[in-house]
């Protein structure tokens, strides 16, 4: 099978890479897999052809005629921008990258896509409900660009279902991803002294282990469901939850304290995170996972609960 992997060199990427290689040793599956992305892989095998591509460029498309690309896995997205990223780079790349891969897939008569979305299409809202499900409105709020431009990114694939049935479609809606060297945003507010906690929110967070992430994007390849899937672990931890395993206190501040804390520091430079976060501390989206379990015929090996611990171990052996 060939297949066009994007965003090759990213955390989720290599990841997948590494499986693929692995099934492909053991005669489990026969891949030739085009890694794709502006950033070199160190990974190597005899499956993997590395292709220096941005997921902009005009070369999307020679790069799927040229290869006979049957599948591609859609990974590339900016995840955690850097400190020289931007709001219009953030967006040419997430949305307008994957208006590119889609209209060569069209294009190239690809078979099917399978893609990352996230649990931060839904969006950061008081309404939200307690546990949600694949039917809930996307409502990725404009303030945050990652979660924005998910939303943005959902309506283009949804107009694509529409337009190009053809082009079967697999879309994964994921939540807070963990693993041996997981670092971003989300880890970093656990290794504070002390954790900040919303007064009257329970802030409530939902990890999946990466190795089930890559399960999903496998058997996304290889089986012949399609459809959307939030992609979770059994089970959510609240702030309060997250304390205790970590044995820190939590600092309860009012959310309209915190707005204007965070209000001033960035004004001032001092912080790159605005107002707009506390929304994001205690209106995180709760995935339900039944559809993924009951439908997409996929069970995480790992609860939250397990996959938080799990995080910490490794962080911990690490040292």
């Amino acid at each position: 099978m060939n297949v066009l992997v994007t965003g090759a060199a990213g955390y989720l990427g290599s990841n997948l890479l590494k499986k693929l290689i692995e099934m492909s040793n053991v005669k489990e599956a026969q891949w030739n897999i085009i890694a794709a992305d502006i950033r070199d892989i160190s990974i190597k095998d005899d499956c993997i052809q590395f292709v220096h591509l941005d997921v902009r460029s005009e070369q999307m498309s020679e790069v799927m005629k040229q290869y006979e690309i049957e599948t591609v896995v859609h990974l590339a997205s900016i995840v955690t921008p850097g400190k020289k990223s931007n709001r219009e780079f953030e967006y040419a790349v997430d949305v307008k990258g994957t208006e590119n891969v889609l209209k060569a897939c069209v294009e190239n008569k690809v078979k099917r896509i399978v893609l990352t979305s996230s649990g931060a299409a839904y969006g950061y809202h008081r309404d939200n409900a307690e546990w949600i499900t694949e039917d809930h409105p996307i409502r990725g709020n404009e303030a945050f660009a990652y979660a924005h431009h998910k939303r943005l990114v959902e309506e283009r694939l949804s107009q694509y279902r529409e337009q190009h049935p053809e082009l079967e479609q697999v879309i994964f809606r994921v939540g807070t991803i963990l693993g041996k060297s997981t670092n971003n945003q989300i880890t970093s507010l656990f290794e504070k002294k002390m954790l900040v906690g919303i007064h009257g929110s329970k802030s409530p967070f939902v990890f999946i282990w990466d190795q089930d992430v890559v399960a999903c994007l496998i058997k996304g390849i290889v089986d012949k469901q399609t459809g959307i899937f939030n992609v979770a672990g059994d089970g959510a931890l609240t702030i309060t939850d997250v304390a205790h395993i970590l044995n820190k206190k939590i600092l309860w501040i009012p959310s309209w304290l915190l707005k204007s804390i965070l209000f001033i520091l960035k004004r001032l430079s001092l912080t790159q995170y605005g107002e707009e976060q506390v929304n994001f501390l205690r209106y995180r989206p709760v995935l339900d996972n039944y559809k993924l379990k009951h439908e997409f015929g996929y069970t995480p090996k790992l609860t939250s609960m397990q996959v938080f611990q799990y995080f910490l171990e490794q962080k911990h052996n690490t040292k």
